[in-house]
């Protein structure tokens, strides 16, 4: 599968900002971000003292049973079938463990070196940009909330760039990164994921990475956002919209990442939580409509199944 631009732009969070893999490692992330405590022991119970005197029989009563609930109280109503799917690659995981819930071609890549003919429309398309300005001073966390939420490929540049010395030295991070975290059917050359020779990676390997961002609190912070607000050196601002549209559609959605090419399609990974369950589920290779449906669709039936 050619790479998309939505994980590839929290990979370079991973590489730029600490290793984040380590977190997952070292706590498991409840879905407030703050680790499971410790259960506590709870004393023996102690037997009642006998007394010589002998109670009198107590009248019993009929036992109420508790009211059951319906079942739009307790979950939505998801069939124990996967939800059929337009996607060309699906991969579901749980957020915690790692256990694999459903899987379809996640291990296909696309035919990188198929010759493409370049036509005149396609230099009519500019790339997304924030359009930051040489010169200028931002802090880290301003372009990297800017990058999670809206994907410009500027700032994807500008932050690789700001950690590596130059896009080609954090390509080679970002690929030492990938075989720490065990995604070896992956290359990167860019920070933005933009189609390039030899780049590529699988659903499952993106679920890998998007497990290991999941675990990083300042990440998980940042793509939960449905809109910010973002400052220019000049004192202009702009709103920023996620591109993520699971996020307002489902309640137990709490990221993460877009990404389209004309080469991978529409895709996006989709993380949500309900109070003892996390999954992250990828799709790739979809249709503009069908991408927010399948990936709806799947993140409940992965939360309830």
């Amino acid at each position: 599968m050619k790479v998309q631009r939505i994980l590839i732009l929290c990979w370079a969070l991973l590489c730029a900002f600490g290793a984040v893999g380590q977190t997952a490692a070292q706590e498991a992330v409840r879905p407030s971000g703050v680790p499971e405590s410790s259960a506590k022991s709870t004393p023996a119970p102690v037997a009642p003292i006998q007394s010589g005197k002998k109670k009198p029989a107590r009248r019993r009563t009929a036992r109420k049973e508790p009211k059951q609930l319906e079942a739009s109280e307790t979950s939505p109503l998801v069939s124990r079938d996967v939800p059929a799917t337009g996607a060309r690659a699906v991969m579901i995981i749980d957020a915690h463990s790692g256990q694999v819930l459903y899987e379809k071609n996640a291990d296909e890549r696309g035919f990188l070196d198929r010759p493409v003919r370049v036509e005149a429309i396609d230099a009519m398309c500019e790339p997304v940009k924030l359009n930051i300005r040489s010169g200028e001073t931002y802090q880290r966390i301003d372009l990297l909330r800017a990058l999670l939420v809206k994907s410009p490929n500027d700032v994807a540049r500008c932050l690789a760039r700001d950690y590596a010395g130059s896009v080609e030295a954090f390509a080679t991070v970002m690929n030492q990164r990938a075989r720490e975290l065990g995604a070896t059917q992956s290359h990167f050359v860019n920070p933005n994921g933009l189609p390039v020779a030899g780049q590529y990676s699988t659903a499952r390997d993106l679920s890998i990475i998007a497990r290991a961002a999941y675990a990083n609190p300042t990440i998980r912070s940042i793509v939960c956002m449905p809109q910010i607000v973002f400052r220019y050196a000049n004192g202009r601002t702009r709103e920023l919209e996620n591109t993520n549209k699971v996020l307002r559609r489902s309640p137990y959605c709490n990221g993460m990442k877009t990404g389209y090419t004309e080469a991978a399609g529409h895709c996006l990974i989709a993380s949500g939580s309900r109070p003892g369950r996390d999954v992250i589920v990828v799709v790739l290779g979809d249709s503009k409509a069908g991408v927010w449906r399948d990936a709806s669709a799947l993140l409940s039936w992965g939360l309830w199944m």
